[in-house]
């Protein structure tokens, strides 16, 4: 391998994952460039060794949309909807009590909670959706809201500062934010695949006030549309810098676009290949944040057990019931059992661990 990595202008970079010396944006876009996957595989299984071993994790959750109503038109969305538009649902606050109570019965302890910009929800309808799910079930931990919808919040709804809509949500029991809504950063490819949205800045600010206050937060990137290896690139270094900044991030995941029943759907869906590349340039780039995960829902369980030895350490979870991606045409399951996930981990030849929202081991596979 020493000498094809000499072949294909990668040794420096090798040399550099060995000591586990940081990349530079270069190196990254050199890794993107390279056509020799099993080199990719080899270089991000080094540095997923020495972050987390052998194990890969996966987690009992829930997903809940409390709405699709959204102000906004972005271009790759097939999810929102306009208020009163066919297709159009929000779900009263005992509704999703409801749907949560039903998974907290069946050991479920992680609810992920995103929907829309909804233009008339009072603001008491977040936090009583918050508390009571932490009445009824008190021991789940909230995941919940990506950045525009705090920002949507705090300028829109609330009309506070987003500190102080943060402070409140984390008072009821809001335990995470997602991480979604961050797309690519590149304010000229925002304004073609999601116009109206914040900016990254503002992204990146939700996420810093939340870190500061000791919260913890995912991270994602929407790949595979109008981007080039460049916007990539940048969009991870800014990640990389905030989680230098913050150390706030628990886990980067990256979603593939999906284009059915959207504004972009002329864009073909990005190959296999390039999922996996995706995924080892992240695991080799993002050396401070400990966690990749291959999002089973974007992947297929099948190439997301493949995509462990490019980087990746987790699997993400159960799930139940997910819209956003369904609804711009994914083709996966909607759900997965923990049994599914423990054995695809199995099959792959690493140890599964059952983590919680912080990845941290809920329950550990003792070799036999």
């Amino acid at each position: 391998m020493d000498s094809l990595l000499k072949q294909i202008g990668l040794h420096e970079i090798y040399w550099k994952v060995l000591e586990g010396s940081r990349l530079s944006e270069e190196d990254a876009l050199k890794l993107y460039r390279c056509p020799n996957l099993p080199a990719l595989s080899y270089l991000a299984t080094i540095a997923r060794r020495r972050l987390n071993g052998d194990s890969a994790t996966y987690v009992l959750n829930r997903y809940i949309n409390y709405s699709n109503v959204c102000i906004l038109s972005c271009q790759f969305c097939a999810f929102a909807r306009k208020k009163n538009a066919p297709g159009a649902f929000t779900f009263e606050i005992e509704e999703i009590i409801q749907q949560a109570r039903e998974a907290y019965e069946h050991g479920v302890r992680e609810v992920h909670i995103v929907g829309g910009l909804h233009p008339n929800l009072p603001w008491d309808y977040y936090t009583k959706m918050i508390r009571g799910i932490k009445a009824s079930c008190p021991e789940m931990w909230i995941k919940a809201f990506t950045a525009i919808e705090i920002r949507h919040l705090a300028d829109r709804i609330a009309r506070k500062p987003v500190s102080e809509v943060l402070s409140e949500l984390k008072d009821c029991g809001l335990g995470s934010l997602t991480g979604g809504g961050a797309e690519i950063f590149d304010a000229t490819v925002r304004d073609q695949i999601c116009r109206g949205k914040e900016s990254a800045e503002e992204w990146l600010e939700v996420h810093r006030l939340w870190h500061q206050m000791g919260g913890r937060s995912t991270c994602t990137m929407l790949y595979g549309h109008v981007e080039t290896l460049q916007h990539r690139v940048d969009h991870l270094r800014r990640l990389r810098d905030l989680q230098d900044e913050t150390g706030g991030f628990t886990a980067f995941i990256p979603f593939a676009f999906e284009s059915e029943n959207n504004a972009l759907s002329h864009i073909k869906r990005c190959t296999a290949v390039e999922d996996l590349r995706n995924i080892a340039v992240a695991r080799l780039y993002l050396d401070n944040i400990r966690h990749i995960t291959a999002y089973w829902i974007s992947l297929g369980l099948p190439l997301a057990q493949i995509a462990l030895y490019y980087g990746a350490d987790d699997l993400h979870g159960t799930i139940t019931v997910e819209r956003i991606f369904h609804m711009a045409g994914a083709r996966t399951p909607q759900e997965q059992t923990a049994e599914e996930l423990r054995q695809a981990i199995l099959e792959a030849g690493f140890r599964p661990v059952r983590r919680d929202t912080w990845y941290q081991p809920v329950e550990v596979e003792v070799p036999g």
